[in-house]
């Protein structure tokens, strides 16, 4: 299983960003897919999932209204649109796979499978 994410780099506060994530693992429709990001001397944290399709997403409070997370099962790829970017999203964002209960779906130890991280970093 590999996860590999791209898109990441240098913008200006307000921008956007869209970040990918392709994966190369066995029944990827059946994955809850994740983003989850780490600013220096952070822990890591939730950002939005997608539970199997689109009409499944969940957002951290944070990001919810200016971030948009999708997936195309066709391509086995999952996408985060960033919007109204600011300096507090400056982190390193990884992706990941795993089949948690919905409860669980805002904790990284619920995910099994993770991407290398690409960094955001949002200028002022």
């Amino acid at each position: 299983v590999q996860l590999q994410a791209s898109g990441g780099g240098l913008v200006q506060a307000g921008g956007s960003l869209r970040l990918s994530c392709a994966a190369s693992i066995d029944g990827f429709s059946g994955y809850t897919m994740a983003w989850f990001r780490q600013a220096p001397g952070r822990e890591r944290e939730f950002v939005a999932a997608t539970r199997w399709t689109n009409s499944n997403t969940y957002y951290a409070a944070s990001v919810k209204g200016r971030f948009t997370i999708s997936r195309d099962n066709a391509k086995n790829t999952v996408y985060l649109q960033m919007n109204s970017l600011d300096a507090e999203d400056t982190a390193v964002y990884y992706c990941a796979a795993g089949r948690p209960i919905l409860s669980t779906i805002i904790n990284s130890s619920s995910y099994t499978h993770w991407g290398q991280g690409t960094l955001v970093t949002v200028s002022s």
